[in-house]
């Protein structure tokens, strides 16, 4: 029986709850792949501070550097929430992390279901068969850039290297290729030196991916666009602010920020989280949607382990859920599952079907 070693990293608010829940899925896909998941906890954001007084201390990053795979939960409380000039943060750990982890690029899916579409706000004929990707670039930009503030004015420094550009933009076209061999660059290059960057580095290597279509999209027609006709999107590619206010619009096609994954990949190992935040106001109450947790441990096995045929038996356990309405408190106004009965629901459905398991 192969092993493989998981990095847990639950973080704060609603974090441990649903990471709890996709690794009851990943345990069971392991029952029924002859696959061993060892899992190996540790702390990071408000919990870590807390408790060490970092959010993202040594131990943790070395957990993560030894580990196959990281599974990540939610950062955040609302006492560094309320208090911005706090001089340890939990978004500090989450920057610090992505940055010594080499986790350049942020991969996030964006699918609707039919049976949720009338949760999105949203009209049917807009949000049906939405099939997108938003390829965000992670660890540089005016995240990451040189900053200062003053009682009289402040500064944010945005910069970008044609490296950066370059590693990510070639995972998206990659990407592109897979599905419907289009990638939109997202940028304002009307106004930044950054975007002019980007629009110049991306149009040159499309020369490599003759049978992708390029075209280019200033960001303030993207948010538009993604909202009046998300269809006409198949990758998305754009730098760190952008594809993070972007990609948090694109969740209004499935009505839920609780039902989008994400991966972080780069150079060493790849992080895989859902990409909601810690939603303080329901921790411990048995209630939050744990569906992005368990479709980010299913790109963990597709992504970093090469177990297709095991992401697909996940998804299809979901949408075989949500067919039959079961369903969690933020998709419906009627009756609802817990957290934690969702997550047995899915991991009974996937030892239920393991003959399908084909890899």
């Amino acid at each position: 029986m192969k092993t493989k070693n998981i990095a847990l990293l639950p973080g704060d608010g609603i974090g441990p709850e649903v990471t709890d829940q996709a690794r009851k899925v990943l345990e069971a896909i392991g029952e029924i792949s002859k696959v061993k998941f060892e899992f190996k906890e540790a702390l990071i954001g408000a919990a870590a501070i807390d408790e060490t007084g970092d959010p993202f201390p040594r131990e943790t990053e070395e957990l993560c550097l030894n580990a196959d795979a990281i599974l990540f939960g939610a950062i955040g409380h609302p006492k560094y929430d309320n208090d911005p000039s706090a001089e340890v943060r939990p978004e500090q750990g989450l920057l610090r992390m992505r940055k010594q982890l080499g986790l350049f690029a942020n991969i996030r899916p964006v699918k609707s279901y039919d049976l949720l579409a009338d949760v999105s706000p949203l009209k049917n004929h807009v949000i049906d068969q939405v099939d997108l990707v938003v390829f965000r670039e992670l660890t540089g930009g005016i995240y990451f850039g040189e900053r200062d503030k003053t009682d009289n004015d402040a500064f944010d420094t945005c910069s970008y290297s044609v490296n950066e550009i370059r590693r990510i933009s070639k995972l998206a076209f990659k990407a592109a290729k897979k599905r419907r061999k289009k990638v939109t660059l997202v940028d304002k290059a009307n106004v930044l030196a950054t975007s002019q960057l980007w629009r110049e580095v991306v149009k040159e290597m499309s020369g490599d991916f003759p049978e992708i279509e390029l075209d280019f999209m200033f960001v303030d027609n993207a948010a538009m666009k993604i909202i009046q006709t998300p269809k006409s999107f198949d990758v998305i590619l754009t730098e760190n602010m952008f594809g993070d206010i972007l990609s948090d619009e694109a969740s209004v096609i499935t009505g839920s920020l609780g039902m989008l994954p994400s991966a972080s990949v780069g150079s060493k190992v790849a992080l895989y989280e859902p990409i909601h935040g810690s939603f303080p106001e329901a921790a411990g109450q048995n209630i939050a949607n744990p569906i992005a947790a368990i479709l980010s441990a299913g790109m963990l096995l597709d992504y970093s382990f090469g177990m297709v045929n095991e992401r697909k038996i996940i998804e299809k356990a979901i949408e075989n859920a949500l067919a039959n309405g079961d369903v969690t408190a933020d998709l419906t106004d009627g009756k609802a599952l817990g957290t934690a009965q969702f997550g047995d629901l899915i991991a009974k459905a996937i030892k239920e079907n393991q003959s399908i398991v084909t890899s």
